[in-house]
């Protein structure tokens, strides 16, 4: 057996099979970069810099909103495009990292609000990648209207709707290269609440990226989370769930909801198996704390 052939083997048997990822052009900025462009700034279109996280995973979103590039041998993906304002940018950043958007096939999201997807319909007319979405989201993702259950519906602005090509299965794994990509479920800050989980590999090193939903309870001024028990219900399985999913890296679609900027900067851990697990017990702290506050006030 030579030695190349054993390295690989050795790799397959530890779960780290090296993946065919693209390599950009240029070296990516570093995290410390990205975590110095966005000092003092955290507004949805406020310019940032790309930034490699992981393995095939770059930031290429705004100081206040995360947008994810994931390089595949069968075409780029991206989660997330921020607003219509940002579009442009997240762009830019994908040319600045050495690809190509046209080579961008698949776009995703995690929760159908003008700050996360706001930017989608720009990114889909730029790239002509797919719009995938579970069922829960489609409808608001191709009017740009909140649905009617949307805690926030009436105090978030509407959006430019997208054309979705196919709709999702909770527990899906989509067939892009080898990073098994799969979606999860985690309804509750809107309906359509959508976490991702992939696997990015590094020098040998691979770990499970969690790019889990907004998970705050938060509303319209007039709406009260204690009318509603079965959105409550909802938000408390999404709770229960997101520390059952793989988690070894976690981000989030407010960057500053898991300190990612720091992270990579070094400034934390980059990598915390538990973070998923505080993330949601801090979610559910905060909407036991919203109720008690409305019971109060009742």
């Amino acid at each position: 057996m030579s030695a190349r052939i054993a390295i690989l083997a050795a790799l397959a048997l530890a779960g780290c099979t090296p993946q065919r990822t693209p390599a950009p052009a240029a070296p990516a900025p570093t995290g410390k970069a990205l975590a110095t462009a966005c000092e003092g700034r955290d507004g949805w279109s406020d310019a940032a810099p790309p930034a490699k996280i992981f393995g095939n995973t770059y930031y290429v979103g705004t100081c206040g909103i995360t947008a994810l590039l994931i390089a595949t041998p069968d075409g780029l993906v991206l989660i997330d495009g921020a607003t219509a304002e940002a579009a442009p940018g997240i762009l830019a950043n994908i040319r600045a990292l050495g690809f190509d958007p046209k080579n961008v096939r698949t776009l995703l999201a995690s929760h159908e609000h003008l700050d996360h997807v706001g930017g989608l319909k720009a990114l889909q007319d730029a790239t002509g990648a797919a719009v995938l979405a579970r069922h829960e989201a489609v409808a608001t993702l191709t009017s740009g209207e909140p649905e009617a259950i949307d805690p926030q519906r009436g105090a978030i602005p509407p959006f430019a709707g997208v054309k979705v090509s196919r709709e999702l299965k909770d527990g899906e794994r989509l067939p892009i290269g080898d990073i098994s990509l799969t979606i999860h479920a985690t309804p509750g800050h809107t309906p359509g609440s959508t976490s991702w989980t992939w696997r990015a590999c590094e020098a040998g090193d691979c770990r499970t990226i969690a790019y889990v939903d907004s998970l705050s309870a938060v509303s319209a001024d007039d709406y009260r989370f204690s009318d509603h028990p079965d959105y409550v219900a909802m938000l408390r399985a999404t709770f229960a769930k997101v520390p059952t999913l793989p988690c070894d890296l976690l981000i989030t679609p407010h960057p500053s909801a898991s300190n990612l900027f720091d992270r990579l900067a070094g400034e934390a851990p980059l990598v915390d198996a538990s973070a998923c697990k505080t993330y949601a017990e801090g979610a559910a702290k905060r909407l036991d704390d919203r109720l008690a506050k409305e019971a109060a006030a009742k």
